[in-house]
């Protein structure tokens, strides 16, 4: 059995740590004076690395410079989307920064997949843009009034038609990752009564900045993290399996074949030039039959073949079972 420590010995012995361990710290504080600690929250850990939310971005950009032509088009003034920012947060913070009066969309995403939940998200049009918008669709100039009033029924149903178009692009973004069909189920003014996302849920937060004339302010899309989390995972799984996809070289070989003879039965227009000269338009209004227009070429220059616009041959200009023909000469390599 080892020994039993004495008091004398235990004190020492902590003594001595406390040195060694006091100079260790001291060690790296020097080898990292610059280095800080970096703040986490473990409370609510981040769901979404820089990677899955460099994807959502580059969906919303397609759907900003989609956004923005729509709106261009349909208020007849230059309206420019951005993406101003995508950040991960708990619903709870975002819905407490709303205004008491405001538009909020509840969009039905109708991803038609069993191992995905039903997914619904909150597409809010800031008032300032709101209502530049419907001074334009009036008549107006597009200019924009402070108000701080609820939205009458008309102003209601004039800008509900024009959000579900604005929802509809929402398709077109995501077609190259996901099949979605939005479909917007309701419209409210008081972000208070809606309760579709628990107040501690964590949500993906998408502002897209909206430039009118003057006028600059944001369009807010509230997605659940859950929902879309699993969204992500399934196109992960598809982006994978595409990429470990075996490549076949007989297969390949075939995919080749028929694209090259889709191509070789596409009919071309081929124009064959004699030579080209100018002459003067009493010339023209004073030609009589059997008038001779000299050309200035040899006699024996050869005919130049183009497809397009671009020279491909040239050959020499004769006679083949009654039909006039070119026989060629030379290749051109554009």
């Amino acid at each position: 059995m080892a020994d039993v420590l004495t008091q004398s010995q235990i004190d020492e012995l902590l003594n001595s740590f406390s040195a060694v361990g006091s100079k260790a710290f001291e060690e790296i504080e020097e080898t990292q004076p610059d280095k800080k600690a970096k703040v986490y929250d473990f409370r609510t850990p981040k769901k979404f690395t820089k990677e899955k939310l460099k994807v959502i971005d580059g969906i919303f950009e397609n759907y900003s410079r989609l956004l923005s032509s729509y709106l261009t088009g349909l208020m007849r003034l230059y309206c420019k989307v951005e993406v101003l920012q995508i950040e991960e947060q708990k619903y709870f913070d975002y819905n407490n920064a709303l205004p008491d009066y405001v538009l909020m969309s509840i969009v039905n995403l109708g991803i038609e997949d069993k191992d995905i939940l039903d997914t619904s998200i909150i597409y809010q049009l800031s008032n300032p843009i709101a209502y530049t918008m419907m001074d334009r669709l009036m008549g107006g100039h597009g200019n924009f009034f402070d108000q701080n009033r609820d939205f009458t029924e008309i102003e209601v149903n004039l800008m509900r038609d024009i959000l579900t178009k604005m929802i509809a692009l929402l398709q077109e973004s995501w077609s190259g990752y996901f099949e979605i069909k939005p479909v917007m189920t309701s419209l409210e003014t008081n972000s208070r009564v809606i309760q579709t996302i628990a107040p501690d849920d964590i949500i993906i937060l998408v502002m897209l900045e909206v430039e009118i004339r003057n006028i600059k302010n944001t369009i807010s899309i509230c997605i659940p993290a859950i929902n879309l989390e699993s969204m992500m995972a399934k196109f992960s799984d598809k982006y994978s399996n595409r990429i470990n996809k075996r490549f076949d070289p007989e297969k390949e070989t075939e995919r080749r074949e028929e694209i090259l003879q889709g191509i070789k039965n596409t009919p071309i227009k081929i124009d064959a030039v004699l030579a080209e000269t100018q002459v003067d338009l009493y010339d023209i209004l004073t030609l009589q039959v059997n008038d001779v227009i000299p050309l200035n070429v040899p006699i024996d220059k050869n005919v130049m073949v183009k497809i397009g616009n671009n020279l491909w041959f040239d050959g020499k200009l004769g006679i083949k079972n009654n039909r006039k023909a070119i026989k060629i000469d030379n290749i051109y390599k554009n």
